[in-house]
């Protein structure tokens, strides 16, 4: 090899160098990125309650595990499906659809055309969360199709469930059942540099901001939201419930 080729290949072997190593930082900073929003409840997971202990005005906090939407923690059903599974039935005489489950990706699609199809008066709502996406969409199917939404005794409608829940025209929660906000994640993958992985964010959020507002709730129900963590979940109290409009008889 000749002297005058020695530092081209120097020079070609540091370029390669400096690419792996970008890769590897590049790599390092992207799952640092996805896994950042639960390294706080890895390294200490939150003092909240679980679940199924109940709530008081100034004590409404609970633990939410949101890897497992499906099983979030005590208190939501151990057979609580993986996606949203509907059930026709009949509430106070009337035509209703019971949905239950987490709500999963495409489920807004599949349940919008049951719900064109059926048309009830009344859905039933037990979901512990799940989509945002799919949760907006169907709760403006909701609305188009002017149907009434119900939490029965014991059900719950946590996380994005609730963006589903207020696209009722009526909307009513039973003394037992449970509305419950935190902080959301909107798909945004982790192969996409941070500054767009905000962006993704609040164009998500604006889009929450903006559907609650068009069913006719308080935006004041997206303090707590963003206040709490992913890991927890805010359960809201019969008087905000009434005056923040979630529920509407």
């Amino acid at each position: 090899m000749s002297a005058a080729g020695k530092p081209r290949a120097s020079g070609t072997s540091r370029v390669l160098r400096w690419l792996l190593g970008g890769q590897i930082a590049l790599a390092v900073l992207l799952v640092g990125l996805d896994l950042g929003p639960y390294i706080p409840g890895m390294l200490a997971p939150p003092r909240a309650p679980e679940l199924d202990q109940p709530t008081r005005p100034g004590d409404q906090t609970r633990r939410y595990r949101p890897r497992t939407p499906a099983s979030p923690g005590p208190g939501t059903g151990g057979d609580m499906p993986r996606r949203l599974l509907a059930a026709p039935t009949t509430i106070d005489g009337a035509e209703a659809l019971s949905l239950r489950g987490a709500i999963a990706p495409g489920d807004a699609e599949r349940i919008s055309a049951e719900l064109d199809d059926i048309r009830p008066a009344i859905v039933s709502l037990d979901s512990p969360g799940g989509s945002v996406m799919d949760a907006l969409a169907l709760g403006r199917v909701l609305r188009d199709l002017d149907i009434d939404t119900r939490l029965e005794a014991g059900a719950v409608c946590l996380s994005a469930c609730p963006y589903a829940f207020v696209g009722g025209t009526a909307r009513h929660v039973a003394d037992t059942a449970r509305v419950g906000v935190h902080q959301h994640s909107f798909g945004s993958s982790a192969m996409v540099p941070a500054f767009l992985a905000v962006a993704d964010i609040q164009r998500g959020q604006a889009e929450v901001l903006a559907h609650l507002d068009d069913m006719g709730v308080d935006l004041r129900l997206m303090g707590p939201a963003m206040a709490t963590p992913a890991n927890a979940i805010y359960i809201l109290s019969p008087d905000e419930l009434r005056d923040w409009n979630v529920v509407a008889d």
